[in-house]
């Protein structure tokens, strides 16, 4: 039997590897406490078990890491990088994204029901290559394409790219948790909105940059005004109360913060 084998990192960039169905693999927790865990599954503490449980969990609730995998599923979280972009593409203000999927790796989608979910960059192996999926968008002929990336130097070929062929690429950076301070102020100067995540040079880096915030524990935030747009798009479409007021940003009460930040 062929060796299947998917390495993510989740809570608290915990490295989990899953080999044919099973965990084989579960690091130790760079960071504790994220108080999105503890409001949807009440979890107080990261910990390897608490990784492996939930990696369990994902694969018996909806089949990740397996052909049952389903795609078209609830809303997680306000503001993330797939809602975010679901929004965008349904109101018309992207042609296309690239994201990552379990088991696929880099896809490429125009279906605001399938931000997670898509044209697979590399079938073979599932590889995560962000660039290669915004250079095969542009090859496809897409021009206002968005775009999750996780680190500076896939951010600033992307950026290349972009100026290069004169398309429009929104960057929504993701998974900063552990950042250092130096690649964290050049990734926020370069990308259009971010996640906090854990990290607390990201956060200490949008002071003075960030144009608008959403949310407090986990913000979003926006550095430029298309980003602030597609944001506020998204904003239409969540359910829940929001509260729109003027301040000085970022916003973040200690009581509610995940930590510690790294």
């Amino acid at each position: 039997m062929p060796k299947e084998r998917h390495v993510m990192e989740l809570q608290g960039r915990t490295r989990v590897v899953v080999e044919n169905g099973k965990v084989i693999e579960v690091g130790v927790p760079m960071t504790e406490y994220c108080p999105i865990f503890d409001k949807v599954r009440g979890i107080k503490k990261f910990t390897p078990k608490t990784a492996k449980d939930n990696i369990e969990f994902r694969m018996k609730d909806f089949g990740m890491f397996s052909e049952n995998r389903e795609l078209e599923m609830e809303i997680f979280v306000g503001f993330g990088a797939s809602e975010t972009f679901m929004t965008a593409l349904r109101r018309g203000l992207l042609d296309t994204t690239i994201t990552v999927c379990d088991g696929a790796g880099t896809v490429i989608t125009g279906n605001p029901r399938l931000c997670q979910g898509g044209v697979v960059i590399d079938p073979r192996t599932a590889a995560i290559d962000q660039v290669s999926g915004v250079r095969k968008a542009i090859e496809l002929g897409f021009r206002k394409i968005g775009v999750s990336v996780a680190n500076l130097k896939d951010l600033k070929e992307i950026r290349r790219i972009e100026k290069e062929t004169g398309t429009q690429v929104i960057a929504f950076g993701v998974h900063s948790t552990g950042m250092p301070d130096n690649e964290a102020k050049e990734f926020i100067d370069l990308v259009d909105m971010a996640t906090g995540c854990t990290s607390k040079w990201i956060r200490a880096g949008v002071a003075g940059k960030t144009i608008a915030q959403f949310g407090t524990a986990v913000p979003i935030f926006a550095i430029t005004t298309r980003g602030r747009e597609l944001l506020l798009e998204r904003a239409k479409e969540v359910k829940d109360p929001i509260l729109v007021n003027t301040m000085k940003l970022p916003v973040l009460p200690e009581e509610r913060q995940p930590g510690p930040l790294v």
